[in-house]
């Protein structure tokens, strides 16, 4: 699911890509609310408490909202030229490095949260989450040619309205009855998505009760055996 790309890709490698890497996001995410009362990658929100900050004249947290954003995009950025280099190299483990790199960071940032207690930790936690997230979510649109989203939701909730639209419309005979099979494979993809996400939320503070700041480690690891794991397969194939 972290090799094949483009003509090479199918939905079922698109599945497992979006359950796997939306139950590491919704994770992430709903444990930093839980430590700060709000998501390190929802932009939307992050962008509307910006514009907030900035009409009360209130510097010190439009500034903060301010770096989140840049932080994700710099992410994002970071990931994009990783994987143009690779392409260029014709290196089609490039996504699985990015995403064990994203796994390096959750532990570092893990050992950093839990043993040398750092002044602001919720703020650390924040802006380290933001940049990783821009990294796979850069690494899941590419790989997938935006049909995937792992990050967020609200994208995929729409998409899930537009192909419950479509197949509606099939069964009132105003599309055609052969396009149902590829409505109801991008209705299940993006259903699965969300409800990987939501199970991954779940998960994520039930792990933060109980692991405090080490589930961070917990989850990188299994982000880097995830991503080593396609790669020795890569290999086995070829």
């Amino acid at each position: 699911m972290l090799i094949s790309t483009e003509d090479l890709r199918n939905n079922l490698a698109d599945r497992k890509l979006a359950c796997t890497l939306a139950a590491v996001a919704g994770a992430l995410n709903t444990a930093a609310f839980e430590v700060v009362g709000f998501f390190s990658a929802n932009m939307t929100g992050n962008v509307s408490s910006l514009s907030d900050h900035l009409a009360k004249a209130s510097l010190a947290p439009g500034i903060f909202f301010l770096s989140v954003i840049c932080i994700f995009i710099a992410g994002s950025a970071f990931s994009a030229l990783l994987i143009n280099a690779g392409r260029r190299r014709k290196m089609r483990t490039v996504y699985a490095v990015n995403i064990i790199l994203e796994g390096a960071g959750l532990v570092l940032l893990g050992i950093v949260e839990c043993w040398m207690n750092p002044a602001s930790p919720g703020v650390l936690l924040i802006l380290c989450l933001s940049f990783l997230m821009g990294l796979q979510n850069a690494v899941v649109t590419r790989i997938s040619n935006a049909r995937v989203r792992t990050t967020h939701v609200s994208g995929t909730s729409t998409d899930i309205g537009i192909e419950l639209a479509m197949l509606f419309d099939v069964l009132r005979r105003k599309e055609s009855p052969k396009d149902a099979p590829l409505y109801l494979e991008r209705l299940g993809l993006h259903a699965f998505t969300l409800l990987s996400f939501l199970a991954g939320g779940v998960a994520g503070i039930w792990l933060f009760h109980l692991l405090d700041y080490a589930f961070l480690i917990l989850i990188g690891t299994g982000v880097i055996l995830l991503a080593l794991h396609n790669m020795r397969h890569k290999q086995q194939l070829e």
